[in-house]
């Protein structure tokens, strides 16, 4: 359990709305209009073209002249290669990992970084030409306590308890597991190293996780792997815990040399 308190953090409103407007576009499958975005994220639409504008004018927004429809612009992508190539580098390191993992077992196979209890966030990505209904992307946010990886967050965070019941009412499931036995998952996942999900987050699809942790043993980030439940067997789904578990441990270790 962390000893100091979180420094609180003041909100600057025009901050917090422009990262909405980006996060908005980056899920957004096509451009969106302003009066979209202004309704989507509740926002007076002049407040929202004032902000528009200044992303326009940093590049990082783009705008269709014809539709007048609004999309991410470039100034993103030299942002986000500085993010990957300076993030001491977990991205780098886990992608011929997580290629090698997606091209034995038929998975997807992701790398993801977790920040803190209410989100986790893919930062490396290995499909497979698997049906799986998971929509996942570099960048993609999901609840941090969710599925197999979810459990290695409460396993491994340090993070007092009553905080971790709190976030884990609050997320959805396809066949949700009651509080107590999803506990009691999280106890194995703490001896065994790695958890397995079959079908408690997505019909049919089994999500592998184990955790990559600091030296003080903390979770710093995951590795899942994604597959359907009839290809991923009991038997499949523990060699691949167990394979996933040593890159875990060797990237743990490389990521400690370059802390």
């Amino acid at each position: 359990m962390p000893n100091a308190k979180s420094p609180r953090v003041r909100a600057v409103p025009a901050v917090t709305r422009a990262v909405a407007i980006l996060r908005l576009l980056s899920r957004s499958p096509a451009p969106q209009s302003l009066k979209t975005i202004a309704e989507t994220l509740d926002l007076v639409p002049s407040t929202a073209l004032h902000i528009v504008r200044a992303l326009l004018a940093e590049d990082l927004l783009q705008v269709d002249a014809q539709t007048k429809r609004y999309s991410l612009g470039v100034g993103m992508l030299p942002l986000a290669r500085a993010v990957l190539e300076n993030a001491a580098d977990f991205p780098s390191l886990m992608r011929p990992k997580l290629e090698e993992i997606s091209s034995r077992y038929g998975v997807m196979a992701i790398g993801v970084e977790v920040p803190d209890l209410d989100n986790m966030i893919v930062v490396a990505l290995a499909r497979s030409q698997a049906p799986v209904r998971l929509h996942v992307d570099i960048g993609s946010r999901f609840p941090a306590l969710i599925s197999a990886t979810g459990r290695c967050v409460a396993a491994f965070s340090g993070q007092p308890e009553k905080e971790i019941e709190k976030r884990f009412r609050l997320l959805r499931w396809h066949n949700a597991p009651t509080f107590e036995a999803w506990r009691k998952e999280v106890d194995q996942v703490r001896k065994q190293g790695f958890s397995i999900d079959r079908g408690n987050y997505i019909a049919g699809v089994t999500i592998v996780a184990v955790p990559v942790l600091n030296t003080k043993g903390t979770i710093t980030h995951t590795i899942a792997a994604v597959g359907l439940g009839s290809q991923l067997d009991r038997a499949t789904s523990l060699a691949l815990a167990r394979d996933m578990r040593a890159v875990a441990q060797e990237i743990a270790a490389q990521l400690a040399i370059h802390a």
